[in-house]
């Protein structure tokens, strides 16, 4: 590990927003099979995680307009990764749902970003992997989980 930095709250925060934003840009190289953009990736994972959902739905949550969201849909429908229902009570509204091939590509996407991570991990000594096992509950704490 480096030398100590100093550790006052604002050169602390510099460091760690330029540490962990090249941290997700070297994981978001790291895709599954299909090679998805992240923003469609991110469209797959939020599916997976709070089930069907409308388009406009979809934008409101990743803060996109509904065109936007639209296209991404479509695209995801072309790979497989999605399919669109026609809403029984309103047939001008569809509700987009994950394929089993779209669990499967969020699948193999995370355990390539896994794989990476523990290779990078593995080159670290104990005592490092330890500073940023402590590292690791302070973040989920500043963020709020």
């Amino acid at each position: 590990m480096s030398q100590a930095r100093p550790t006052s709250p604002g050169t602390l925060a510099g460091e760690l927003r330029v540490g962990a934003n090249r941290l997700v840009r070297k994981l978001r190289h790291q895709r599954g099979q299909a090679d998805l953009p992240e923003h469609q990736f991110v469209v797959l994972t939020a599916l997976n995680k709070f089930g069907p959902m409308t388009p406009g739905a979809l934008a409101d949550l990743e803060g996109v307009r509904p065109p936007s969201m639209t296209r991404t849909v479509n695209a995801l429908v072309e790979h497989g990764f999605v399919s669109k229902l026609a809403n029984d009570q309103d047939k001008r509204q569809i509700t987009v749902q994950l394929t089993p091939q779209g669990r499967n590509e969020i699948k193999e996407t995370r355990r390539r970003r896994d794989a990476w991570l523990t290779k990078q991990l593995g080159s670290l000594s104990p005592e490092d992997r330890q500073t940023l096992a402590q590292a690791s509950e302070l973040l989920k704490r500043i963020a709020g989980h």
